[in-house]
């Protein structure tokens, strides 16, 4: 049996907009209500997600969430036609408005906290979708992040779904933006890393004093329980809570991990070498790669800036390790320099291949925060929903779509604009037939 990791790509969606709405997100903050562009935005991620297949990796592809979320403008009060709801809301509450219309499920390390069948007590690939309470445009996706991953991993043989947390800040979760797995081979037991921002629980330990700490340390405890995962395969790691408040809102802002290799920025975490050593226990072998970028070479600002650590660190079938970056990293001096000699290290990480996804980086998004990573077997991959993954001809058919639906220009106030969201639905109910996903959307008519 054949064991690889998958990734699953979010598609961008058709009202992809810089509202800054991330307080925490430097990036997302530092471009509020410039003009977005969501017909570059599509085809930069579908391109990037098409260059991995070609390498010969395992790549799907996962739907965008309505918006305008009409069913939300409801629930909080608005009435009326669909056109008059969405002007009531731009004249009375502007931000509500931007919440309801925001594109972040492209994002989809948010996603969810996915642990794979080598690491769980029943066999079977576990889906958590987050809550992402922090947010409140994050926190109206999780239900339909349910229906669309329920729609993608279909088979109950070999997956299971489980509901969100508690939409409670004590069980606050941001899916597999703090959550990474080290293992061996992917089919091997691996361990499952959890980092979390604060304990909710206990107001005695540290937590960042500017930003909110958005991952709770109940909360990943909870997801352990639920996937099935023993003491001995899963380890906690608290974030330093000084980088959140530099602007490393989520774990992958600052370090990221596959197979055998940890990458992180030396002020990444707190007790950082207790964390190693345990790891390193857990782990069980000697071949475990702690890749420390020293802060003499990479500042937390340039880390931040360019999204180093939030760049995905792929095998190929070759078995060589790659890094793929934004190419924000070629563009800073520190950066390139230091990628430049990683490849020399003599580490399992031999090269780097640069993309650019400017549209989602100016929002606060670098390639790791556009995928969701599934280790998975052969038998499970032909249990998916096979129209999800990236092909010559979806590419094509997927381009057509974004050509078809997409705007090229989009600032906030075309948000309250009713052709916006004829278009999306129109969208939306197209790609529901070519990636044959059900009934996940429930359009408000």
């Amino acid at each position: 049996m054949k064991h690889f990791e998958a990734n699953f790509d979010g598609l961008v969606g058709p009202t992809h907009n810089y509202a800054g709405l991330s307080f925490g997100n430097v990036a997302s903050f530092s471009n509020a209500s410039a003009v977005s562009d969501p017909k570059s935005a599509a085809k930069q991620g579908l391109k990037k997600a098409k260059a991995l297949a070609d390498m010969g990796m395992v790549q799907g592809m996962l739907a965008p969430q309505e918006r305008p979320d009409l069913h939300t403008l409801r629930r909080i009060g608005f009435s009326g036609t669909d056109a008059e709801i969405l002007n009531k809301a731009a004249k009375e509450a502007p931000a509500l408005l931007r919440a309801c219309c925001s594109a972040s499920s492209m994002w989809t390390a948010n996603a969810a906290t996915v642990s794979p069948s080598a690491d769980t007590r029943d066999g079977k690939l576990h889906f958590t979708p987050a809550n992402l309470v922090d947010k409140l445009h994050r926190s109206i996706e999780p239900t339909t992040t349910g229906n669309i991953l329920a729609a993608t991993f279909n088979d109950p043989r070999y997956f299971s779904h489980h509901q969100h947390l508690p939409e409670q800040a004590n069980f606050g979760d941001e899916g597999a933006a703090n959550h990474t797995r080290l293992c061996g081979n992917y089919g091997d037991k691996g361990v499952e890393l959890f980092v979390y921002g604060q304990e909710a629980t206990n107001p005695a330990a540290p937590k960042p004093k500017k930003y909110p700490a958005r991952q709770t340390i109940e909360a990943s405890q909870a997801i352990a329980r639920l996937h099935g995962l023993s003491e001995d395969n899963t380890v906690y790691i608290s974030q330093n809570p000084d980088v959140i408040d530099q602007g490393v809102f989520h774990n992958d802002v600052i370090a990221v991990g596959n197979q055998n290799v940890l990458f992180y920025h030396q002020q990444a975490f707190l007790n950082t070498q207790n964390k190693l050593d345990e790891i390193q226990r857990k782990f069980g072998r000697s071949d475990v790669h702690f890749i420390e970028v020293p802060t003499s070479k990479v500042s937390i600002q340039d880390a931040v800036k360019t999204y180093l650590f939030n760049t995905q660190i792929i095998t190929l079938p070759s078995g060589e390790m790659t890094i793929i970056a934004p190419t924000n990293c070629q563009e800073n001096p520190a950066v390139f320099a230091y990628l430049n000699e990683l490849v020399t290290l003599g580490t399992p990480i031999t090269q780097v291949n640069y993309f650019d996804v400017k549209q989602s980086m100016q929002n606060g998004g670098g390639p790791a925060c556009l995928r969701l990573r599934v280790a998975m077997n052969d038998m499970e991959l032909a249990a998916v929903n096979q129209n999800t993954l990236m092909n010559e001809a979806l590419f094509t058919r997927l381009n057509a779509w974004v050509d078809t639906h997409y705007r090229d220009r989009l600032s906030v106030d075309d948000l309250a604009d009713p052709q916006l969201l004829i278009e999306s639905r129109t969208a939306l109910d197209e790609l529901t037939q070519i990636m044959k996903l059900g009934s996940v959307y429930q359009f408000q008519k």
